[in-house]
């Protein structure tokens, strides 16, 4: 049960509850088994002492145990089910605060549909088996435990023959749950599956649409959840025939006691009150074994389920922060890349021992074929992912010796494909910075030129733009993003095709805009369009991964090389956004 020791240390916050809870739990179980003897001595005051005083005062006291029953029971329910839910609440934020700590690689790695079932569907039965497992094995305990010895002491005769469905119960339980488990183990998994399907058609649905797959997508949605169906109907199976064995076996149990007490009764050995009372007892203590055996299999659900989340859990980031990190909080914006090599994948490269350094405020461009490395480059500058070899510094510092969080918040990325968050315009652009004012939030939207279209909104910066801001052309999502650098203020600045999505208008304020957000600022360019490349200090030509050309645009066509062969290719096209992805 390791996997529930793991589970409980977010119970250590709420300790002094649980222990009333439970307190008071025990109480409720231990007035539960005195009910039947109450009940015993009323059947006696009836049939045999005939006395009504007896039973009127016997019948006060089963009033008052049952309404202190009822003020124990609500208390603890309802300590357990706050405990239990705020517990998986702080279970699902630190899986929430972990996924983010994780590397770059892994999510190239993962599909978000998979980690968005585990982070709904496991955690959901995680917190089922911990508002309803802790309380309930507690509460069948004492029960069990309490009843057996009453009924001991009653009649040691009628026990026995109540202990006799216990071995092939247990035997049972323990068949039974290790194969729910399996069951159980694949149902989540496919089911993840489905949702993995679900969620790439959603994040795609222009796509789908365009190529007119829906037929096809229906399938592949349809053979995952039938699937799952099918292993849902295996637990079925086996959750149906497990009701009706333990309803079996009570049904004999009750009809050997009443047929054996009977003829105690008959011979005088026992009172109709007391065969009533170990009735009641028998009864009890049928619902204990029962629930027993279903609690056995939910903590097989539910182990599968918190192996499933810890999994990704037990997943360290393979980009940490270092032990003693290096703090800038003022950097010039000097970068050198020293024999840099990188593969994401062990046997390929995409960088080839590239050297380049870039001074204080020069604008560096990358250029390219498609998959020569210029993304690759953006990605290790941003420390995504480390470098297999080669070191890249930043005003003389390993970028791997810096904190990465105040490293990283002198940088600010505009990247090609402008995904904005579901929000408000203004939460959009203060994404760039929270504590913004309103007159640095309208100054960095003016500079983007974007201030005039979202005042043109019916809602103005108080618009909502839609899930991944799809009610955005794309030019409006690009000048959102390039207002969130600039408030952003950065000493790095990274444009990653970031004028692609505008028309020509547009594009020439835009420049003229990021023309003054890069003065006095460490800029890349990752582009094919002449406009953006032209007047960058340093061009840096790649090509399957090595650094073939750099300098500026008139000596780089001076040399006849790629650089020359993609322009007059119309590879690098003023008028154009067509390429080859440079």
């Amino acid at each position: 049960m390791n996997e529930f020791r793991n589970i409980l240390k977010y119970a250590k916050p709420y300790t002094k509850s649980l222990i009333f809870a439970f307190l008071c739990l025990a109480l409720t179980s231990l007035i539960n088994l005195v009910l039947p003897l109450i009940v015993r001595n009323m059947i006696n005051a009836v049939i045999v002492l005939k006395n009504n005083e007896v039973l009127d005062s016997l019948a006060w006291d089963l009033i008052i145990i049952i309404g202190l029953q009822a003020a124990f029971a609500v208390t603890h329910n309802y300590i357990f089910g706050f405990v239990g839910h705020r517990m998986t609440t702080d279970f699902r934020i630190e899986f929430f605060s972990h996924i983010q700590s994780l590397s770059l690689r892994f999510f190239q790695e993962r599909r978000v549909g998979e980690l968005l079932s585990r982070m709904n569907n496991d955690i959901s039965v995680i917190q089922n088996a911990l508002v309803t497992i802790p309380v309930a094995l507690l509460r069948q305990s004492i029960t069990l435990l309490g009843a057996m010895a009453i009924i001991l002491y009653l009649n040691w005769k009628l026990t026995g023959l109540i202990l006799l469905i216990l071995p092939p119960l247990m035997i049972f339980a323990r068949v039974f749950g290790r194969r729910l488990k399996t069951i159980s183990e694949k149902l989540q998994d496919h089911v993840a599956q489905a949702v993995v399907v679900l969620e790439e058609v959603m994040s795609s649905i222009k796509i789908v649409k365009s190529f007119t797959r829906e037929p096809y997508e229906q399938n592949r949605f349809q053979e995952k959840i039938e699937t799952a169906f099918e292993r849902a109907v295996d637990k079925i199976k086996i959750s149906s025939f497990f009701g009706p064995f333990i309803l079996g076996l009570t049904f004999l149990v009750s009809a050997l006691l009443i047929w054996y007490g009977g003829y105690q009764v008959m011979q005088g050995t026992t009172t109709p009150g007391e065969l009533a009372a170990f009735f009641l007892y028998a009864l009890i203590i049928a619902g204990p074994i029962g629930t027993f055996v279903r609690l056995y299999t939910q903590i097989q659900e539910a182990r599968g389920a918190i192996q499933r989340v810890y999994e990704i859990l037990d997943t360290q980031p393979i980009i940490q922060n270092p032990d003693n990190p290096v703090f800038i909080e003022n950097i010039t914006g000097r970068i050198q890349f020293e024999n840099v090599s990188f593969g994401y994948q062990d046997s390929t490269q995409v960088v080839h021992n590239a050297s380049f350094e870039v001074l204080p405020g020069q604008t560096v461009a990358l250029v390219g074929p498609s998959g020569a490395g210029k993304s690759t480059i953006i990605k290790l500058l941003h420390r995504f992912f480390d470098s297999d070899s080669g070191v890249i510094s930043l005003d003389g510092h390993d970028i791997r010796t810096l904190d990465r969080k105040s490293f990283l918040s002198q940088i600010a990325l505009v990247p090609q494909e402008t995904l904005l968050f579901g929000g408000t315009v203004k939460e959009n652009i203060l994404y760039g910075k929270l504590d913004a004012t309103e007159l640095e939030l309208e100054e960095a939207a003016q500079k983007a030129n974007a201030h005039e279209f979202i005042s043109n909104m019916e809602k103005g910066y108080d618009t909502v733009v839609g899930e991944k801001g799809t009610k955005l052309s794309g030019g409006e999502r690009q000048r959102i993003a390039i207002a969130r650098a600039i408030l952003k203020d950065p000493k790095i600045l990274v444009l990653d095709e970031a004028t692609s999505s505008l028309d020509n208008r547009s594009e020439s304020l835009i420049q003229e805009a990021l023309d003054t957000l890069m003065t006095h600022r460490t800029t890349f360019i990752v582009a094919h369009r002449l406009s953006t490349i032209h007047k960058a200090d340093q061009i840096i030509v790649l090509d399957k991964g090595c650094i073939v050309e750099t300098g500026q645009h008139e000596d780089l066509m001076n040399q006849k090389g790629l650089y020359h062969t993609l322009y007059t290719m119309k590879m690098l096209d003023p008028t154009t956004h067509e390429g080859s992805g440079l």
